[in-house]
């Protein structure tokens, strides 16, 4: 067996953007760092979630938009073999050979193969090669899809997400079991592109963990797009119908459909990595502190950074974590004391306070912060999104936005948007949320007219300004 011995400081297992991050800034701190993987560089966001999903969304979404403004050509059908050539072409067409090019031209060692831990600060890749970190080693392995207990499930074919965004022809139907994220997305999507679809869901609403408008908006335009929201329903079997999949529901009734997407939820891949032989148990998510330091391990050597820590299963809060992670290594290689201070370069605050996500269905939903008030002290502001700039971007706008408010502080906590293109909003609440904007200094941020963004004037007018 080949050993690199003391040719490293930092070794990052996971090279998705959140590896990407950590290598990227450890290096930049003058750390030689190795960036292990046994897929692709660029992960799960680059090649089967984030971009292919959005690539898929993106045209029926477009589409929709232009019905909705007067004079716009918009009769024609969506051209499936243009969608899915345009998502093949976002995804590099699955090659990762640029993302390995600035991997190396940023001066990280990549390594392919599996990797795990295999003692202090050391890990083995394919049980071939030893790498030893003299500083840390980052986990950046990010999740997997959680499969329910279902009768006759693990028996019968089914799509994951994966194979819903690189799917390269549409199915005649489409079940979706889980009314999360993935699946309204996915279900919007394919529904628009000529798919008969169910969904399934076993919660009184799609989205749950969204205010009760938002789901209820995207159900609504799910059933416009032809799709069957089945809420409150669970279903009990499983099994295959010559070629088709059919589902036996609690109810009584039954669905059939040529493909399956089980869509109900992630979980942190902690599985595989030998976490035994340092002390901790394998499937967990790695619990981590704010810097990315994993509790429960001696020595201070192991971090975390992204889904696998279970905190914001979210690309861009995991891209976050690991710039944090990356400086802190870089600081405490040169001896200097961090300190963890909130807001600062050394700690993931954000992950308590400004969590962003976007569900890039139509309309889209977009939130930062808290979604609801939770103490006596903070007030809930709904209103619909109805000014001048939603008026003139399409006939007809239908949205909703929620601001919720400490009145003590009289500062803004967290915001969620409803409606065609809110996802350009969400910055702008984000910045009000992390820096305690006062309201009353909101007030002199002026929104430019005629544009969506004068919701913000309706909302600090509710409030009393």
């Amino acid at each position: 067996m080949d050993e690199l011995r003391e040719d490293l400081d930092v070794v990052v297992i996971g090279a998705g953007p959140v590896g990407e991050n950590v290598a990227a800034r450890a290096v930049r701190g003058g750390l030689r760092t190795a960036l292990v993987e046994h897929e692709r560089l660029g992960g799960e966001c680059s090649y089967w979630a984030c971009v292919p999903s959005k690539a898929l969304l993106r045209p029926g979404n477009a589409w929709a938009a232009a019905r909705r403004v007067p004079g716009v050509p918009s009769d024609g059908r969506i051209d499936p073999n243009a969608v899915f050539a345009w998502r093949d072409k976002r995804v590099s067409q699955w090659d990762d050979g640029g993302q390995v090019d600035w991997a190396e031209g940023a001066g990280i060692t990549v390594v392919r193969g599996r990797a795990r831990l295999s003692g202090d600060r050391e890990v083995t890749v394919d049980d071939r090669l030893v790498l030893r970190a003299a500083h840390a080693v980052v986990v950046c392995t990010g999740s997997v899809p959680v499969v329910p207990d279902v009768e006759g499930l693990a028996d019968v074919p089914v799509w994951t997400s994966r194979d819903a965004t690189s799917a390269s022809s549409v199915p005649e139907s489409l079940a979706v079991l889980g009314g999360g994220v993935v699946g309204v997305e996915m279900a919007q999507a394919w529904a628009r592109l000529g798919a008969s679809v169910d969904v399934v869901a076993r919660g009184d609403r799609v989205l749950p963990r969204m205010p009760a408008f938002a789901g209820e908006a995207v159900a609504e335009a799910l059933r416009a797009d032809g799709v069957r929201v089945r809420l409150g329903a669970e279903v009990r079997r499983v099994r295959r119908e010559g070629e088709r999949v059919r589902l036996d529901l609690a109810d009584g009734d039954s669905i059939t459909a040529e493909r399956l997407l089980v869509a109900t939820g992630r979980r942190p891949a902690t599985d595989d990595l030998g976490l035994d032989t340092v002390g901790l148990t394998p499937g967990r998510p790695l619990a981590v502190d704010d810097t990315g330091l994993v509790s429960g391990v001696a020595g201070e050597w192991l971090y975390a950074a992204g889904d696998v820590t279970g905190r914001a299963l979210l690309t861009h809060q995991g891209k976050y974590a690991a710039r944090i992670v990356g400086d802190v290594l870089a600081a405490r290689s040169r001896g200097e004391q961090v300190r963890a201070e909130p807001w600062s370069r050394y700690a993931a605050t954000a992950d308590h306070h400004a969590v962003t996500q976007v569900v890039f269905t139509d309309p889209e939903v977009a939130s930062v912060g808290a979604v609801e008030a939770t103490e006596p002290s903070q007030r809930v502001l709904d209103l619909d999104i109805d000014v001048a700039g939603a008026a003139l971007h399409a006939d007809g706008y239908a949205g909703r936005a929620r601001l919720v408010v400490d009145t003590e502080r009289e500062v803004v906590l967290g915001a969620t948007f409803v409606g065609q293109d809110v996802a350009e909003l969400l910055h702008a609440a984000t910045v009000a949320v992390v820096g305690e904007v006062p309201l009353r200094r909101l007030w002199h941020a002026v929104p430019a007219f005629p544009t969506v963004s004068e919701v913000w004037l309706r909302w600090l007018e509710e409030y009393g300004l």
